[in-house]
């Protein structure tokens, strides 16, 4: 029988490492000699050699650090399948970067009479080949997850169509086609063609701005937080504005409209109080240091019940008096009328201009279904001002936010155009029959892989989200998944976690799909990601 103790092969008190993990270690290739494995020479004039050779040093250290940690060789299995934790990459959802071949893959123990030695040998025959074939498989999944895009597709099964986390507005297909041709070579940015000299970058989207909004003059910044801060920055700094206690609004990531005053160099000044506010609480308010009067929309809250506030036209009327400049913030930014999809009327920009605001500000990602943007609209010399401002190069955009936005604005030239081809409209307009009719289908196609789980369709609600139109909803038919033998936690992570991730919805022990928020294509996402969360072992 074979002698056990030092000498016999394994790692002594001293931390001698034994010799059969001596000769198992001298089997695991060089970082060169895996370099040339065919599908990674690939994988390097694909990527670049530096990043393949790092994930393959790093698929090779995580092979030493195995076989170091491994037992006397003895009945050992051989790289049990414990994944590369050494290789994980920082986006969620890769998971275990083990291939599914290797996986489970052992050696049978030793049988009773197996000399040490015979099964060592046979083990270190058979390995190499192994050990080869990981470290390549670990490099290859390393790499690929690692350049796989961070910012890729997901689908949005939530039915929030204008969702903050998956990137709002879902662009026009016309505002993908002049990306394309435009950020595709050089383009007609800040040049006038028939002087040769530098102009106004945002020459083309004042010009249709003003045909859309009746105002004077317009410019874009990079969002509605950077427009509001810029107008007070250059009509009251160091001065007074007064606004309506019920309108302090506080925006996504704890951003308050009190602390993006108090960045602009204003003085806020709060009138009436959270419910109600009146004219004479406005007047009540001037001094010789006010400046202005600011009107915030309030897009992500309402207040209902017992409450009142200034009409926009009597207000600005109020500021003319006091030669006051009347800013109205209007929040999502409305380029006609929603209340034809069922919606309570949201301020246009169109209406605020004719009553008399002297500055709008708005978003452009939201119910203008562009990419991020602020815009800012009013009287010439003060967007002439806003322009000169220092601040305006801090917060200027670039060409691709330019390109977006020239493309979408167009589309709203003629309305039945934008209803059409724009998806955030296109969403709000699908009837109650369309909608319902996509909820059976999907659901039938998701029974359809004997998934264990309750499928069934039921009534509910969809929203608009990124804080527009709140506290409305318009009806939806959803799609219930009740999942058998897991939690209904565990199937949303996995939806999340699907190689293209699906976004749904959790409510009374339900996972809901929403297919007003599905575009094309999401279904048979959705129905793969569905079957593969409930076929995985729990």
């Amino acid at each position: 029988m074979a002698r056990v103790g030092p000498g016999a092969g394994e790692v002594t008190g001293t931390g001698t490492m034994d010799t059969q993990t001596q000769q198992l270690m001298r089997r695991v290739p060089s970082v060169d000699a895996i370099l040339k494995e065919p599908e990674l020479e690939g994988l390097a004039v694909q990527y670049g050699r530096k990043p393949v050779a790092d994930a393959v040093r790093e698929a090779v250290a995580t092979i030493r650090q195995e076989l170091l940690a491994q037992p006397p060789w003895r009945g050992r299995p051989a790289l049990a399948s414990r994944g590369h934790p050494g290789l994980a990459c920082p986006d969620e959802g890769i998971g275990d970067l083990v291939a599914p071949s290797n996986r489970g893959h052992e050696l049978a123990p030793a049988q009773a009479g197996d000399t040490h030695d015979t099964q060592g040998q046979d083990a270190l025959a058979t390995d190499e080949a192994e050990i080869r074939d990981r470290i390549v498989t670990g490099a290859k999944e390393q790499i690929e997850a690692v350049m796989r895009p961070f910012y890729r597709r997901a689908v949005n099964a939530t039915g929030i169509i204008l969702h903050t986390g998956l990137g709002r507005a879902v662009l026009p297909a016309a505002a993908l086609a002049q990306i394309q041709q435009t950020l595709g070579s050089y383009s007609l940015l800040q040049v006038d063609r028939q002087t040769g000299k530098r102009s106004r970058r945002d020459e083309r989207i004042e010009w249709l701005l003003q045909r859309l909004t009746g105002a004077e003059a317009a410019t874009v910044v990079n969002n509605n937080a950077a427009a509001t801060a810029i107008v007070l920055n250059t009509v009251a700094k160091g001065k007074e504005v007064i606004v309506s206690r019920g309108q302090l609004v506080e925006i996504g990531g704890s951003f308050r409209l009190p602390d993006v005053m108090a960045f602009s160099g204003a003085r806020l000044v709060e009138v009436g109080t959270t419910n109600k506010t009146h004219p004479r609480d406005y007047e009540n308010a001037f001094t010789e240091n006010t400046a202005a009067i600011l009107r915030v929309h309030p897009s992500n809250y309402k207040i209902q019940g017992f409450s009142a506030e200034v009409p926009l036209d009597e207000m600005a009327a109020i500021a003319h008096r006091h030669n006051l400049v009347m800013i109205d913030d209007v929040g999502a930014g409305a380029l006609l009328d929603f209340s034809q999809f069922g919606f309570e009327p949201e301020p246009m920009l169109a209406d605020s201009i004719r009553q008399g605001a002297d500055l709008v500000t708005c978003s452009a990602d939201k119910l203008i279904g562009a990419s991020q943007g602020g815009l800012v609209l009013g009287r010439k010399s003060l967007i002439e001002a806003v322009r000169k401002n220092q601040f305006a190069r801090i917060v200027r955009v670039g060409k691709l936010t330019l390109a977006v936005l020239e493309a979408t604005l167009k589309l709203f030239l003629d309305e039945s155009l934008a209803l059409r081809e724009v998806p955030t409209l296109r969403m709000l307009r699908r009837s109650a029959a369309e909608i319902r009719e996509h909820a059976e289908r999907l659901a039938a196609q998701i029974r359809e892989k004997d998934v264990a789980a309750a499928v069934a369709t039921t009534s509910g609600f969809s929203e608009m989200g990124s804080g527009s139109l709140p506290a409305q909803n318009l009806a939806t038919t959803l799609v219930a998944i009740t999942p058998q033998r897991i939690g209904v936690d565990v199937l949303a992570q996995r939806l999340r976690r699907h190689e293209t991730p699906v976004f749904a919805r959790i409510q009374n022990d339900q996972v809901l799909l929403d297919p007003r928020t599905l575009r094309d294509g999401d279904d048979e996402i959705v129905i793969q990601a569905v079957a593969a969360a409930l076929a995985a072992s729990e």
